[in-house]
């Protein structure tokens, strides 16, 4: 079974609930998220509540709440299908600052007809800001869904700009 280190930091007046395997970061949660959610991405995990295994992970992501860092350079333990990881790696390639849509993704992993399943995809992506899926819009530049809520996307899009 695959133990899960867990907690939630306060960070810029919310909390984040971030999730670690000794091999990498494996979650990032939503502003103000519980375990709950990290349940639901590892059912089958046992998950144990420890400061110490995650914090060097927090301090990257409240540097890039803060406006200070712009990549993550962390390891990560994430795995999905190989339609998913495909998806990840391609959101992973948006920079800073800019924008992409489903349609360019789906173009861009050789599946230009999987438009909603890039969006489904992007919705199961474990690790919110470090694959900044909070970068893909709409093809007309709407935001879209995100997993996080769509105020959380725009506070982060406003962050970047």
């Amino acid at each position: 079974m695959q133990t899960i280190y867990y907690h939630s930091f306060k960070i810029e007046q919310h909390n984040y609930l971030l999730g670690a395997t000794s091999n990498g970061l494996a979650f990032v949660g939503s502003q103000d998220g519980d375990v709950t959610e990290l349940k639901q991405f590892y059912p089958e995990a046992v998950l144990v509540d420890s400061k110490a295994q995650v914090n060097d992970y927090r301090v990257q992501l409240e540097e890039y709440l803060q406006g200070v860092r712009k990549e993550f350079t962390i390891k990560q333990d994430i795995t999905g299908t190989s339609f998913q990881e495909a998806v990840w790696q391609q959101v992973a390639q948006i920079p800073y600052g800019q924008v992409s849509n489903y349609t360019k993704i789906a173009q861009a992993i050789n599946r230009p007809q999987a438009i909603r399943a890039v969006g489904t995809a992007i919705g199961k992506n474990p690790l919110l800001m470090v694959i900044p899926c909070h970068r893909v819009l709409t093809k007309t530049g709407k935001l879209g869904g995100y997993r996080g809520g769509l105020q959380m996307k725009q506070t982060l899009l406003n962050l970047e700009k």
